[in-house]
């Protein structure tokens, strides 16, 4: 195993902080969304009393200062490092709501937690270091290769027809398809923000890379991949369980995500294949924990669950959507 460079360290500071700031912020907002419903229209019932609590707010800003965190890790750190240690937001999240909201956390829960803490950490250990890039042209010059244009090709050839085609027949009913435009979408967005995230790291070092056109069309492609990706989300949240769409999105998005890093940047070139299998393993092991977590999120407080039968909806299938769901699922 190779000593993690000065620059992966620096990534998993930031990737880590991003995970506890983030997760910390889902339950400081929710803590003001309940204080805000106890005095008036709760959120889902299209209240916006929430606008006004304090508690709401630091949770905003919480969540801020994760997205920052977050978006300067990729600037020190691969892909690969980076993007599966966003499960570990919800570890910090499951273990906040067990103290403070008093929503329990079931031994398979617990179970769950372990093995993204293992997952991480096999991930962490194994991980290839950054390749040094001194321009942002040298970073355009990866995304111009054969090998990732062919990869965006087929991603954008993919998410036309998902969008044109499959999304008016069967948006509503399968939620794979608005997974997966987000999902391919989300892969593009990363690329490009880590392009960003370099130009800046660069131009504070004082190598100014916003002289160059690279730099602006790496953050015209990040607005356009980060509104499309909202747009669909939202669609997805408003038609299916968000307890279904949380740890499908994380998988997909996580794995092309990894899939867009290797082409572009080649993580895995200088690795052998012992430690690419070991990268692989961990990954596996967060994705099982992750989806044991949301599976078993409510099974330790069945009072709970009786208490928000009303507002939550009920659990749909994986990739298909039952024909009542839609109006359950509308307040989301």
């Amino acid at each position: 195993m190779e000593e993690m460079s000065p620059d992966n360290i620096h990534g998993l500071i930031l990737a880590v902080s991003s995970s506890i700031f983030i997760g910390s912020s889902f339950i400081i907002k929710k803590k003001g969304l309940k204080k805000a419903g106890a005095s008036g229209p709760r959120a889902g019932e299209g209240g916006y009393g929430y606008l006004c609590e304090p508690w709401w707010w630091a949770g905003m800003i919480t969540m801020i200062v994760g997205e920052i965190a977050n978006f300067a890790a990729y600037a020190f750190a691969p892909a690969i490092l980076v993007t599966p240690l966003g499960a570990l937001s919800i570890i910090f999240s499951s273990v906040l709501a067990h103290f403070i909201l008093q929503e329990k956390l079931h031994m398979f829960g617990i179970l769950g937690c372990v093995l993204c803490v293992v997952g991480s950490t096999t991930i962490v250990l194994h991980a290839p270091h950054e390749q040094d890039i001194e321009s942002v042209k040298q970073v355009w010059s990866l995304a111009t290769e054969p090998g990732f244009l062919a990869y965006t090709a087929l991603v954008l050839v993919v998410v036309l027809a998902l969008i044109f085609y499959y999304e008016p027949r069967y948006g509503k009913t399968h939620m794979i398809v608005y997974v997966g435009i987000c999902s391919l979408m989300g892969s593009l967005t990363v690329m490009s923000v880590k392009a960003v995230a370099i130009a800046i790291k660069l131009t504070f070092s004082g190598m100014n890379q916003f002289k160059y056109f690279h730099a602006w069309i790496f953050i015209i492609v990040v607005t356009i991949c980060c509104l499309l990706q909202i747009n669909y989300l939202n669609k997805a949240l408003d038609n299916f369980n968000t307890a279904v769409i949380s740890p499908v999105y994380y998988v997909m998005f996580t794995t092309f995500t990894i899939l867009a890093s290797m082409i572009m940047f080649k993580d895995w070139a200088s690795q052998s294949g012992l430690q690419i299998a070991t990268e692989l393993c961990g990954f596996v092991t967060i994705l099982s924990g992750t989806f044991l977590l949301h599976k078993t999120k409510d099974m330790g407080n069945s009072a709970s669950i009786r208490g928000t039968t009303a507002q939550s909806p009920r659990e749909t299938p994986v990739f298909i959507n039952s024909g009542s769901t839609h109006s359950t699922n509308s307040n989301i």
